[in-house]
């Protein structure tokens, strides 16, 4: 085979952990071509990838079913071998059912499924890893040891993060914490009070950045106002960055850090593609989903209370099913320095 497309039009974070098949075919068939088709939004982790040719947008918001033919006809026409679909929804089912392609693999859970060559069964069980269900799309033609998830920082955006140290702070390099409070889900979000207790047990001498998107930057905000009211005439030097930076500068302040503290959300797995040091926080999701952090320095918190209602379910929901949301509230952190 020489040329494939890697569908994945879900968020954020399954994105990143879907770059390691394009990572393991490119270990396979280094002069093949890979393209990846994901939602708009998320083409901001691709610029100057090493090895991927062409990044592929569909804009699920706006005119969708307009956008939805025009990216189906795209692929049809770019006539690749192989479709290797990671997305279990009818969209990306749809594209692969009228690519053309001469291989069509994909998830069962997919509508679509039907019309794929290879339908490899999509399970949740203790010790799989999102990578390794990914892995079992390819591991007919590849081998059965999947890649790590990788994103690549140019050298540019390791600069930006340098500029901004050198002008707003006064400092070349330092040791720093990293910081990404917010979450799309309520359930998988560490409330602001809890953060507030965290930050209390971290090295004061070191900085603290709060990072994010751009809707991140007002619950990022509210903290650093709560640390100042809190903290009082307590010298702590945070410093409220959601919305700075693009998602591969964003990866580079995160590889240097000391340490990132984390929701079970997108930074998660920047992290683990950056192979930076990460502590998780688990609210109403547990790592069992497979969704854990993969990097060499990690440490996963969650609450030590036997709760009946966790985990609740596998994304979070908008508000805490029980109204008590004991999951994030009774996490302690008598592990963090």
């Amino acid at each position: 085979m020489n040329s494939f497309l890697i569908i994945q039009t879900a968020f954020l974070g399954d994105v990143i952990l879907a770059t390691s098949v394009a990572e393991k075919i490119h270990q396979k068939f280094p002069s093949s071509i890979i393209d990846f088709l994901v939602r708009k939004g998320n083409e901001g982790l691709f610029p100057e990838h090493p090895f991927l040719r062409e990044v592929i947008v569909l804009d699920k918001k706006k005119r969708k079913l307009r956008n939805l033919l025009m990216a189906t006809l795209l692929v049809r026409k770019k006539k690749y071998d192989c479709i290797v679909n990671i997305n279990r929804f009818a969209s990306s089912g749809i594209i692969t059912f009228f690519s053309g392609a001469k291989e069509k693999i994909g998830f069962d859970k997919n509508p679509f499924s039907f019309c794929f060559n290879k339908k490899i069964k999509h399970k949740i069980e203790k010790n799989l890893h999102e990578t390794d269900r990914n892995h079992s799309l390819i591991k007919n033609f590849t081998d059965n040891n999947p890649a790590l998830p990788r994103i690549y920082p140019s050298e540019a955006d390791f600069n930006s993060i340098q500029i901004k140290f050198d002008t707003e702070l006064k400092f070349s390099s330092f040791p720093y914490f990293c910081l990404a409070p917010a979450s799309v889900w309520f359930t998988k979000q560490l409330p602001k009070e809890k953060w507030i207790q965290l930050l209390k047990k971290l090295d004061n001498n070191f900085p603290v950045f709060l990072i994010g998107g751009k809707n991140d930057f007002s619950f990022c905000e509210d903290i650093l106002k709560s640390v100042k009211q809190e903290f009082g005439s307590k010298k702590i030097s945070i410093f409220n960055w959601a919305g700075k930076f693009t998602l591969l500068e964003t990866a580079a302040l995160m590889k240097n850090a000391k340490m990132n503290f984390v929701n079970d959300s997108g930074p998660l797995h920047i992290a683990s593609a950056m192979n930076a040091p990460v502590t998780v926080v688990y609210c109403s999701t547990v790592p069992d989903f497979g969704f854990g952090p993969l990097s060499d320095d990690l440490k996963i918190l969650e609450t030590k209370k036997k709760l009946d209602c966790r985990p609740c379910g596998l994304h979070g929901h908008r508000a805490c099913p029980k109204g008590h949301y004991e999951c994030a509230m009774t996490i302690e952190f008598d592990e963090i320095s």
